[in-house]
This record gives C-alpha cells, sequence and structure tokens, in this order.
C-alpha cells in the first residue's frame, strides 16, 4: 500500500528515553516505547510483563457465576449441552476450546457450528429446533449470541435453556438467557473488554474449575485462544497480550496433531517459535478457508483430532479449500475493479457494492482489499432471490458497528465490530442505505476525502541504531498486533546503491546508505517500475526492521513500508525553516539540520559587513545562496535562515523592503535568548 500521509509521532523527551535505558531497555527500543507513550521504566515494564499476574478473574464477568452454575446443573445431571459457535477462526477456536474443557469436566458435550451460506451466523431457529429434537437440554454460545433476543426464546418455548457467551458489541436489548457474559456488557465490571470469543470461552473454562486449576486450563488450551484473538484481530495489549504471547509459546510445543500438520503446511520449520504472523498469514487464513466455504467442521475436527495421519488429510484438506477460495476471491475482486473502473463515483466516499452470485464467504476479504486500493470503506452484499447478506471492513477508524445502527430502520439484522461486521438487507433497501452511508462518511470526514495513513513511531538519526542486537532487542515487544503494531522508523536522505527486482519481478530489493552505514532493503509488492528508482537517487523512506538470515549469516535488513523521493537537501532545510516558523515540532535529527554553532554567526555576520554598503544591502535569493555556501564548499540553507531570524529578533539586523540594515547595539546581544534558539535546544534535548 502507498500512505498519502506519514504521521511521525512527536519525539519523546530524551529524559523519559534515558529513563527507560538505565531499566535496561536498549536504545531503539526505549525510543519506541517512549515515543509510543511507555515514558516511564515502571510503565514499560507493565506492558511487557506477560506473566499470570496480568489475567483477571473470570469471575468478574458479569453473569459469569450464573453460566457456571447452569453448565455445572447440566454436567452434574447428565443433561446433552451443545456449543455453538460461529464459523470464523475465533468461533471455532472457541468452539474446540469449550467443547474439549465442559467433556474433561465429565459432560455430554455435542459441537454445532452453522453453515455459513445456508444458516448465516449465530443462533437461528432451525438449528435450535434440530437440536431440541436431539435432546440437548443447554446450548452454549461461543462468539455469538448476543444479539439473538428472538431465538433464546423460541429456545425457551422448547424447554431449551441458553447461556450466551460473546464478545461483540451490545444491542439496547439483551437476550433473556440462563446467563449473558460479554465483557461489553455495559453493565460488566471486567476490566478489559477487549477479549475475543475464544478470550471469554477459556474465562468460561477456567470459571469452572476452582483457582488453583486455572492456570492448568489455560495450558490445556492457551494455543487456542491465541490463534483466535490474534486471528479476529483484537487489541494485543493488557490481558491479550499475555494471553497471546504464552499461548505462542504453548503453540510451539503443542500436542494437536492438526495443528503441528497445518504449521508445517504454512512453511514453518519444526522447532521454529510461531508469531502473531505465523497465525495471521499461516494459520488463520487456512482455518477460515473452511468456515468460508461452507465446511468449518473440517476445521473444528483438525483441531479436535487426536489422530496424526488425520490430522495431516484434515490439513491438506483446508490448504486445498484456502487454494479454492483465493481463486473464487480473485474473480469477485476483479468483478469489482471492473465496475469501480468504469464508475468511478462508487468509490467515494464508500463502496457499496452489491452482486448476484457471489460467494458470501470471501466477500469480507474482498471488502478488505477494496478498502486498501480506494482508501474508504467497503460494503459487500450478496444478493439472491431478493435478499441481501453483506459484509464490511472499516477504513480510516469509521465504526461499522455504529454505523450499521444508525442504519438499522433499513437492514433485517447486522452485528460486529467497529472494523468489521456482518449485515442482512432486503434488495430493495440497498440504494437508501448506500445513501445513508454515503452521509454517515461524509459527516465521519467532513467531506473530504479518507487517505491511507502510518503512524511512524520514531526517526532515525544515525543508521549506526541499525545493528542486529538493537533490532533484536525488538522482539521483547512482540507478539505484535492491533493496540501494539509492527515498529515503523523514518529514515531520510538514504541514497540508494543498487536495486534490482526479485520474486519474479514482484519485489524490488535494494542497497542503501546513509551516514557512512550500507544497508539491504527489501519492498514486497513493488518493483523498480512501479516504484521509480534508480541507484544514485535519494529516498525518505518508511521501514519495519528485521534480521534476515541467508546461508548462516544474520544481518539487518528494512522491510520497506513506503517510500518517496527525499527532497534535495535546500528544499528539505528550508521546508524544515518554515516549520519551526511555525512552531511545529521536529525531530532531533531536523534540529540538527537548522541548529546554528558560534561559528554560523560569526561567520553570517562577517559576510555581511563584507557585503554592507552605506549599511544596506539587497536582500533576496541570491544573497541567500552566498551566504549559505560553507568554507568546504557544502551549503547550510537551515542555518542560515535561522541565523538571519535570530539576528533579526535580537536587533542585529533589521529587514526594509527588501533591504537588510546592519544594526550596532551599544551592549553584548545574547542571540541564545531568541525563541527559534529555545526552541531547537528543546527539540535537541539537551541538558
Amino acid at each position: 500500500m502507498k500512505y498519502q500521509r506519514w504521521d511521525l509521532r512527536r519525539p519523546a523527551p530524551l529524559s523519559a528515553r534515558r529513563a527507560l535505558e538505565s531499566a535496561g531497555l536498549s536504545p531503539l527500543c526505549a525510543s519506541l516505547l517512549a515515543s509510543r507513550g511507555l515514558d516511564t521504566p515502571e510503565e514499560a515494564a507493565r506492558f511487557l510483563s506477560c506473566g499470570a499476574q496480568r489475567f483477571h478473574d473470570p469471575l468478574l464477568l458479569k453473569d459469569m457465576d450464573r453460566a457456571v452454575a447452569r453448565i455445572r446443573a447440566a454436567i452434574d445431571g447428565g443433561e446433552l449441552i451443545c456449543v455453538y459457535g460461529d464459523y470464523d477462526v475465533d468461533g471455532i477456536t472457541a468452539t474446540c476450546l469449550l467443547t474439549e474443557a465442559l467433556a474433561g469436566q465429565g459432560g455430554r458435550v455435542v459441537s454445532y457450528i452453522p453453515d455459513r451460506t445456508e444458516e448465516g451466523y449465530g443462533l437461528n431457529p432451525g438449528a435450535v429446533a434440530r437440536l431440541a429434537g436431539q435432546g440437548v437440554g443447554l446450548i452454549v454460545t461461543v462468539d455469538c449470541g448476543i444479539t439473538a433476543v428472538n431465538e433464546v426464546e423460541f429456545a425457551r418455548s422448547l424447554g431449551v435453556d441458553v447461556v450466551v457467551t460473546d464478545h461483540h458489541h451490545c444491542k439496547d436489548k439483551l437476550p433473556a438467557a440462563v446467563a449473558v457474559v460479554d465483557p461489553r456488557r455495559e453493565d460488566c465490571p471486567y476490566p478489559f473488554p477487549e477479549l475475543a470469543g475464544v478470550g471469554v470461552a477459556l474465562k468460561t473454562a477456567q470459571a469452572l474449575v476452582p483457582p488453583g486449576q486455572r492456570a492448568a486450563v489455560f495450558q490445556r488450551f492457551g494455543e487456542l485462544a491465541a490463534i483466535g484473538t490474534v486471528a479476529d484481530v483484537m487489541r494485543l495489549t493488557d490481558e491479550n497480550r499475555s494471553l497471546v504471547r504464552q499461548g505462542l509459546e504453548l503453540l510451539g510445543r503443542t500436542q494437536r496433531p492438526g495443528l503441528r500438520a497445518l504449521m508445517g503446511e504454512a512453511g514453518l520449520e519444526p522447532g521454529s517459535l510461531p508469531t502473531a504472523v505465523t497465525i495471521g498469514y499461516g494459520l488463520a487464513p487456512r482455518i477460515n478457508a473452511a468456515g468460508r466455504m461452507e465446511q468449518a467442521m473440517v476445521a473444528l475436527d483438525l483441531l479436535l483430532t487426536r489422530e496424526e495421519e488425520r490430522g495431516e488429510a484434515l490439513a491438506h484438506t483446508l490448504c486445498r479449500l484456502n487454494r479454492e477460495r483465493q481463486a473464487i476471491e480473485l474473480s469477485i475482486y476483479e468483478q469489482c475493479l471492473e465496475l469501480l473502473e468504469a464508475r468511478p463515483q462508487l468509490a467515494a466516499p464508500a463502496i457499496v457494492l452489491a452482486g448476484e452470485g457471489w460467494h458470501q464467504g470471501v466477500v469480507g476479504i474482498v471488502a478488505s482489499r477494496l478498502t486498501e486500493k480506494y482508501s474508504c470503506p467497503a460494503f459487500m452484499i450478496c444478493l439472491e432471490h431478493g435478499q441481501g447478506k453483506g459484509s464490511c471492513r472499516s477504513f480510516g477508524g469509521f465504526n461499522l458497528f455504529a454505523a450499521l445502527e444508525q442504519c438499522a430502520h433499513l437492514l433485517e439484522g447486522y452485528g460486529g465490530h467497529e472494523m468489521a461486521a456482518g449485515f442482512t438487507i432486503r434488495e430493495e433497501n440497498i440504494p437508501a442505505f448506500r445513501e445513508a452511508v454515503y452521509r454517515l462518511v461524509e459527516l465521519r470526514t467532513g467531506g473530504a476525502p479518507m487517505e491511507a495513513a502510518v503512524d511512524v513511531d520514531v526517526e532515525i538519526d544515525h543508521c549506526g541504531q541499525l545493528t542486529a542486537p538493537q533490532v533484536e532487542s525488538l522482539s521483547q515487544l512482540e507478539p505484535f498486533g492491533a493496540g501494539n503494531p509492527k515498529p515503523v522508523f523514518l529514515l531520510r536522505g538514504a541514497c540508494v546503491l543498487s536495486c534490482c527486482d526479485v520474486g519474479a519481478g514482484r519485489h524490488l530489493k535494494m542497497k542503501l546508505r546513509r551516514d557512512g552505514v550500507v544497508l539491504d532493503a527489501i519492498f514486497f509488492s513493488a518493483n523498480t517500475a512501479a516504484c521509480g528508482v534508480s541507484p544514485g537517487d535519494r529516498l525518505d523512506l518508511i521501514f519495519t526492521p528485521q534480521i534476515n538470515e541467508f546461508r548462516g549469516n544474520r544481518a539487518v535488513q528494512l522491510q520497506i513500508c513506503d517510500l518517496r523521493p527525499a527532497p534535495t537537501r535546500a528544499q528539505l532545510e528550508q521546508e524544515l525553516f518554515q516549520k519551526l516558523k511555525e512552531g511545529g515540532p521536529l525531530s532531533r535529527w531536523e534540529a540538527g539540520l537548522l541548529f546554528p554553532s558560534r561559528q554560523d554567526f560569526a561567520r553570517l555576520w562577517r559576510f555581511l559587513e563584507h557585503n554592507c554598503v552605506g549599511g544596506w544591502i539587497e536582500a533576496g535569493p541570491s544573497l541567500l545562496r552566498q551566504a549559505a555556501r560553507q568554507p568546504d564548499g557544502r551549503w547550510a540553507y537551515g542555518r542560515t535562515l535561522v541565523c538571519l531570524h535570530v539576528m533579526g529578533d535580537r536587533g542585529l539586523i533589521r529587514l526594509e523592503r527588501d533591504r537588510l540594515h546592519l544594526c550596532r547595539p551599544e551592549s553584548k546581544v545574547d542571540l541564545e535568548q531568541s525563541r527559534l534558539m529555545r526552541q531547537l535546544r528543546l527539540f535537541l534535548q539537551e541538558e
């Protein structure tokens, strides 16, 4: 993705960075944490801590006591319990977790995941009736149920109790279930509302055992909780950070044959420690493919099986389904591109498209791709017999759930999160829905087009900071994800030594130099033609540093997020000077370009005296060019502009009608008292 805007965080005070370094953090890690607001050793330690002390008591969840009592009664009474889940990764892992947990407590348990196409999301009357007919006396939902008001009432009419465990946003009316466990309930005192559905399922399993056994429950199911939490793009802070970090360690030594086989299919080397990236790009798409292709039970079987051969066979099946999903997705995506190119007005301020024959299981991914390409929210609707089933993805912080709430009068149903949601709609309501969405997006943006923006954490002052130990120290911040994104750094004015296309011409590989340091860089899904890069070019770039291992050698490599031609030194310094005058913040590197020494002031004063005729000098671009040329032949536009401004501020020169007049104050002038000098010293953090 090309970003229209790079939002560089304001540099943290040097005192904060030094305090973090004194606490044992590397300079690169300290700069990153401080820039994100974790600028005391206590706050940094609290964030980095991933121990068991970060886990909250499951009984703090509203209604958890009632849920436990009813589940315990069902187990003790020999009732048939159904764990009713969802067909995405979060729902599948939650279904597996609670099914095994209840069976381990002695319960008679069956699992049910609805068919995406035939039944849709969540509880439905047909499924409830079938389960009741099979003798189910208690349904426990996972990752669904919070909006199932009518369905829960129907279950009660059949003599079936329901315990809802969910994590989606609640509507005004809650289902009349035996218990409704959802950390997003307004009356829920649980201190962390960002649990995934599988996180709530884990809490339910832990609440069913004495406190002393809860750690053992996590040891058994932590890997499932980590997979579902990462796949559902939950915030990896607080409890989720601990859950995923410890869960990844458990995943690395999992005893589930299906998971081991699936990690092998995803390319994870035996003995390698999985990361959030392993889940997000390796496991999650393959598990998700089963639900998208109406075969969610295949993924559930893969997680539940204890047979090696069956695990391998199911892993192969998931990979095949994922390839089929990719082909269908590409076909729909290309149809959408063709439509949007023919009718570009449909791509702003939001995309709302509907089509017959679209596969409901993949349109959510297509919506994600469209948001990236067109920088706006996307709503994709699959039509069949006058009914539409939609999936939507957010962009620019637009709250999808709130938007669907405001369009509820046009919808048959809806649910989800701020960033991803689903809905059902009658075909005749789609034009009015499209207009309503357009109004809501324009209200959110003030009518301005949305921009693809990226938060940049820290500007690299000197490339000597990018050593292998420094880069490796950033692993302390893992796992990366929502709420704790991968670090993004800014490097200005890097010179391209060489560049070439790799990966069948799909990726750009470069050697860069700055500060006398040569660095390797890779830009995925971009090439020399697309970027217009040639040897000798100077680039500004944003990147994530990584360690590249090749034939036993370990070296720092910059994984580029975006790049731009660097301005000339004169252009850059004049832009920075204007920014300084307007009170804008500067990085230390930027301030260093503008900060003049005593020698700079003295040299400029001598130059002005030498060129002064009758006390006056003609001011203009020619004067600036001459004054900015240094004795060594280099140019110092920024420092010269600062010197001139400071001299004017302190009464040494005066500008009148494009002429400079040299003044000679009777007393000594302290140039350091100028506002610009004080600002520059502040940005340089000299103590």
